[in-house]
């Protein structure tokens, strides 16, 4: 199975089909509005109002499994980042990115890019290694989702292009992002 054979829904619960982003440059993200790493949906939109014409888009899948960052029902998620974040690339159903429970796509994305590391280089790397090990060890531990706004990007042909973590800002991956892009 390819990345465009994953079942999804929009979040206002229409099936959506994977294979309309064939061809196109994506970078899929887990969300979630209430967290503190939410102020990357600006950086977020301003990368998908400048590359959208070129063939880029963002798949926003909000989860409500790293410290209830989440809580809200799928209306009220869209109506909060519409509103307040003014998106406007997809947003997708609240899904589950980890555990017994994790979505078909992020099973997929996580094989396909397992966990790396966190850059111990920078000062935002090691602290999220030092609370994950001390606060959630078994999050830690694993190859799967980390936390909220981890990023891969997908290039047009549904191949895992790169895994950027949490505190890896949007703005560091838009060298990557234009290295796919036909521009």
């Amino acid at each position: 199975m390819s990345f465009y054979d994953r079942k999804v829904h929009f979040i206002d619960g229409r099936p959506a089909d994977l294979t309309i982003y064939r061809g196109k440059v994506l970078l899929v993200v887990n969300t979630a509005s209430k967290c503190s790493y939410s102020r990357q949906f600006e950086t977020l939109q301003q990368l998908y109002e400048k590359y959208q014409a070129y063939g880029f888009e963002i798949l926003a899948f909000p989860c409500n499994q790293f410290n209830e960052k989440e809580p809200g029902d799928n209306s009220e998620i869209k109506a909060d980042c519409e509103n307040r974040f003014k998106l406007t690339f997809p947003l997708f159903e609240k899904i589950e990115v980890r555990g017994e429970n994790t979505h078909p796509l992020f099973q997929f994305l996580t094989l396909q890019a397992p966990f790396q590391g966190f850059d111990l280089e920078t000062a935002s790397g090691k602290w999220m290694n030092d609370f994950l090990k001390e606060k959630y060890p078994d999050i830690h531990k694993e190859d799967g989702i980390k936390w909220n706004f981890t990023k891969f990007l997908i290039d047009q042909s549904g191949q895992v292009h790169g895994r950027f973590e949490t505190t890896t800002e949007p703005s560091e991956i838009e060298p990557s992002i234009t290295s796919l892009l036909s521009m």
